[in-house]
């Protein structure tokens, strides 16, 4: 992508009333909607965050990370891939559909039998009988989400973004207030519990009145593609969710609570960011990828658009972070937290590159090429634990490192077959980044001016706000002022996908990124 990118050659201006601009504008509207529910509750989810980690102490946040690593790890079979192959695979019968609902919920009783009886060894294996009635509680969550899947999935499948967006606001406040007011009564650790439990039951809820399916006996030999689709998917996010939690195992396990508590709330801070953002994008963009699988110009357009976009929305605030940590923690956290501010430096780094790869596996899914991504996966997850071992000997701060060390190398082959599935040279790729990146960098050069020139005997807050000014003033100079260009035709092209096709006219056509 050349620095100006309304030099290159345009597409032709038919296709504006296009089937692929009626997309764009779901695109738009789709995002828009989520991330406004996103980032309003964003700040809700902080603060309330915030405060129970101030009526908290980290060993209660450690009770709750070592059953929310077993909870996510079976989520993923609860899950089972239903809800991706209701949008990928969109020639699935109506009765097909409702044997895959029966399987969701019937799987997510089984998982939750299953786990009364793995709470107590996974509390032995711990060392802390507190975990096991914590385990059985949480686990009733799988019978809920059993219930909301396929109806959810339905709901993104049709775009309904708006209503999908004002489901997850509902939760989010639910499950905020209910955690908070318990912390507030000493409930401790199961304020924690509790308030999880209450937001997905409002969500599975609320889901219900909007969307529901029938359901329909199995009949494995109708329904057997579909779950051979679903079988790599599942495969794949159990060793996504087998590595990328092997850091809260290990820790949990070595180092023990505490430092399992600074180590996931270090994490909590410096994904938080780019979770909010690549939600956003995690709820649109694989019912927009699956419409346009065959269209790889369009699949190409949407992974370069995205990507930017991505990188100057998410590198301010994940490289910020990291610079600013050493102030941030003990003013806003309290001394306690010390132990936080190493990992939190360092995944806050390894936050920047993780956002933009989120895109990859989508593309590969509405592809259908689940089998790569797999095998990717199954590589990750036997890589990364050893990695993270490793690390331990050097505390949270080993561990975080190994993101930083190993990650980066193992995650190679995933770009590599993506791009060259759409046929997307990976320098054209990367130069959609190289804007926020330098930013970033001028960005580091003005907080640490500020950090070594400020005079020890000043307040710790009034060097946070002016690194914090400081940062801001070096990232937008550079993005406002050298990549000016680049920001108007981005922004022409935001305004561009937000107009209804009918709407959109010749202008348009010349701030629309080359497919």
């Amino acid at each position: 992508m050349n620095e100006s990118l309304t030099a290159q050659k345009q597409p032709p201006p038919e296709s504006l009333a296009s089937p692929l601009s009626s997309l764009d504008h779901s695109l738009a509207r789709g995002v828009a909607w989520t991330a406004a529910a996103k980032w309003s509750t964003q700040f809700l989810s902080w603060a309330s965050l915030i405060i129970v980690a101030r009526l908290l102490s980290p060993a209660d946040f450690g009770v709750m990370g070592m059953a929310m690593l077993y909870m996510g790890f079976v989520t993923l079979f609860s899950e089972f891939g239903v809800g991706t192959a209701i949008l990928v695979l969109r020639d699935l019968s109506e009765e097909q559909v409702g044997q895959l609902n029966s399987i969701s919920v019937l799987i997510g009783v089984l998982c939750f039998g299953l786990s009364c009886f793995a709470a107590w060894p996974l509390a032995h294996f711990f060392k802390s009988p507190k975990l096991a009635p914590v385990v059985i509680a949480l686990s009733a969550t799988f019978v809920v989400l059993g219930i909301r899947s396929i109806p959810s999935a339905m709901l993104q499948r049709e775009m309904r973004f708006k209503l999908l967006s004002f489901l997850e606001t509902s939760q989010v406040l639910c499950q905020s207030l209910v955690a908070v007011v318990l912390a507030f009564f000493g409930f401790r650790y199961w304020s924690l519990v509790l308030g999880n439990i209450a937001g997905s039951v409002m969500l599975t809820a609320a889901t219900a009145v909007y969307k529901r399916h029938k359901f329909a006996q199995p009949k494995f030999d109708s329904i057997k593609p579909a779950l051979r689709f679903t079988q790599h998917i599942l495969i794949a996010r159990l060793c996504w969710f087998s590595y990328s939690n092997a850091d809260f195992l290990v820790a949990g396990r070595v180092l023990g609570p505490s430092s399992l508590g600074e180590y996931s709330f270090g994490w909590n801070l410096a994904t938080s960011p780019i979770e909010k953002i690549s939600g956003v994008l995690a709820r649109v963009t694989p019912a927009v990828f699956s419409a346009v699988q065959t269209d790889h110009a369009a699949l190409r357009r949407y992974l370069r658009i995205l990507t930017e976009a991505l990188g100057i929305l998410t590198f301010p605030a994940t490289f910020g972070l990291a610079l600013v940590a050493r102030e941030f923690v003990p003013v806003v956290l309290g001394k306690k937290w010390d132990g936080a501010i190493v990992p939190l430096q360092l995944l806050a780094f390894y936050a920047s590159f993780r956002v933009i790869v989120t895109l990859l596996p989508q593309i590969l899914n509405a592809l259908r090429d689940t089998r790569f991504s797999m095998r990717n996966s199954i590589a990750t997850a036997l890589v990364m634990p050893t990695a993270f071992y490793i690390g331990s000997h050097w505390g949270t701060t080993g561990i975080a490192a190994a993101w930083i060390i190993a990650y980066p190398i193992v995650i190679v082959p995933l770009f590599y077959r993506t791009l060259t599935r759409i046929n997307l040279s990976f320098g054209e790729y990367v130069r959609g980044v190289l804007p926020p990146l330098n930013a970033s960098l001028v960005m580091a050069i003005a907080v640490l001016a500020v950090k070594w020139g400020s005079p020890s005997s000043w307040p710790l807050s009034l060097r946070l706000v002016l690194e914090i000014l400081a940062g801001a003033v070096g990232y937008f100079s550079i993005m406002f002022g050298v990549y000016r260009k680049r920001m108007k035709t981005l922004w022409q092209v935001a305004r561009s996908l937000r107009k209804k096709p009918e709407q959109q006219t010749a202008a348009d056509q010349s701030a629309d990124l080359p497919v």
